[in-house]
């Protein structure tokens, strides 16, 4: 299964394509998407859309995951400026017949190093050592993104072995 993990954002977004055999991955691309802060808000979110198109074609996911909007009362603009990432992020998916999965960011980092208040630069390790990384993925969004995509591949397994489980119970 080929998993596409996105960091959705209006300047940066950063993807991290995985592709998931039983417990082996491969990190198969990952990079990010510039939109220039300077351009009005429409023309942003049409270029996000117009690349993220393209990513999706190269890269043909089964799987899309996405983090999940996060708001904190400080910075209430950047949360609705994600927002308008993320609406663009989930049309191109479901455009595409893309299947989407969310998690919170502290469900990311929990599911890659056990604690759900990891800082950056954990996470990059983590991601570095999960993937057989020989440099710690930069930018951090590329890390973000694959550590989405990881965890949707972590859950998937979870959400796969009961039901296996279960099956072979069964008369």
């Amino acid at each position: 299964m080929r998993i596409l993990g996105i960091d959705p954002g209006l300047r940066i977004t950063g993807y991290g394509a995985i592709d998931t055999v039983g417990p082996s991955l491969t990190v198969v691309e990952a990079g990010v998407i510039r939109v220039p802060p300077d351009l009005p808000l429409a023309t942003r979110l049409h270029r996000l859309h117009a690349d993220l198109v393209s990513v999706l074609e190269d890269l043909k996911p089964d799987l899309m995951s996405v983090e999940s909007v996060f708001s904190h009362p400080d910075r209430a603009a950047t949360g609705v400026r994600m927002g308008h990432a993320r609406g663009v992020i989930l049309l191109a998916a479901a455009q595409h017949g893309i299947e989407i999965v969310e998690h919170a960011p502290a469900q990311v980092k929990k599911a890659l190093t056990g604690d759900g208040s990891a800082d950056k630069s954990r996470m990059q390790a983590a991601i570095a050592s999960r993937c057989g990384l020989d440099v710690i993925p930069e930018p951090a969004d590329v890390a973000d993104a694959l550590a989405i995509a990881l965890c949707a591949a972590q859950r998937l397994d979870a959400a796969v072995i009961p039901r296996e489980a279960n099956a072979s119970r069964r008369p």
